[in-house]
């Protein structure tokens, strides 16, 4: 597979978060998401905390194949739960460059308490 370039990856996260504010509005019975989003928060979270451990079992294993499919399923899952609060990736994205080239430290210090 080719390396994706920035609008490409642009583009697959913007064609995600289309799919995932379409999925609010379908019937639960015909889409996985649309049965997630029906199940609310908790449902997300418990899926995404299935995601977060299998991501780290494949890391553990040094499985390269395994550890991106599992990471692919842990970034959409985190996806759904952004999309269930009224948030995108790419209000993550607007943070992680916030945050770039800061110290984590520094970061750190900057967040409230």
């Amino acid at each position: 597979m080719d390396p994706l370039n920035n609008s490409a990856m642009n583009e697959v996260l913007q064609r995600l978060t289309e799919m995932l504010e379409q999925r609010k509005s379908a019937d639960a019975d015909s889409s996985y998401v649309a049965k997630l989003y029906a199940k609310g928060n908790d449902a997300i979270l418990k899926k995404i905390g299935e995601e977060a451990t299998e991501t780290v079992i494949a890391a553990k294993s040094g499985d390269k194949q395994q550890i991106v499919y599992e990471t692919a399923d842990l970034w959409f899952h985190c996806m759904v739960m952004l999309a269930h609060h009224g948030l995108k990736a790419e209000d993550v994205l607007v943070e992680l460059a916030r945050r770039e080239g800061l110290s984590g430290i520094t970061e750190k210090k900057s967040r409230k308490d």
